[in-house]
């Protein structure tokens, strides 16, 4: 069975209805909450500092790192949508958006005409290298100055779980 099978049918084990809900105790109901709201506010605050210092929001500066990092600086729209975690449908209204002010282009796939390539021009890649810098210190200020070297790495690890991918050991975090 493949990963992405054997993920699905986790999914539906866990959504799958049972004789008794197992209710969150009151420490559990606590976690959960906080991690929302702690999660919301950090993505809310880092997204705020881009949008107010470059013009960009979250979204727009992960398809251009994302782009800026691939061979080529080119990659499937499938794949982008897949490693951002976003639906093909948000990250085409994102890309025709960042299209539209010139930072990426968008192509036929030479190896699959079916498919459709997402480019960083080099106009994106300026805007990218000018707003790095900035997001960089938002993200130092806003979590990893706030946490110790292990509370970060656990963050990582935590994190890890809920990605398609394994946590490389002594990666980068």
């Amino acid at each position: 069975m493949t990963r992405r099978r054997q993920q699905t049918q986790e999914q539906e084990d866990m959504t799958a209805p049972t004789s008794a809900p197992r209710w969150l105790d009151a420490d559990q109901q606590h976690s959960w909450r906080q991690f929302l709201r702690g999660s919301a506010r950090l993505m809310a605050d880092l997204n705020h500092d881009l949008v107010e210092s470059a013009g960009l929001s979250m979204s727009e500066y992960e398809v251009l790192v994302r782009l800026s990092e691939a061979e080529g600086r080119t990659m499937r729209m499938s794949e982008l949508a897949e490693d951002l975690v976003h639906s093909r449908s948000r990250l085409t209204h994102t890309v025709r958006r960042m299209e539209a002010e010139g930072l990426v282009a968008r192509s036929a796939c030479a190896s699959d005409r079916r498919g459709i390539n997402a480019t960083l021009t080099p106009a994106g890649f300026e805007r990218l290298a000018a707003a790095a810098p900035g997001h960089v210190a938002s993200v130092r200020a806003r979590l990893v100055d706030r946490l110790t070297g292990a509370q970060l790495r656990q963050l990582g690890e935590i994190m890890a779980t809920f990605v398609d991918d394994p946590p490389e050991a002594g990666g980068a975090v």
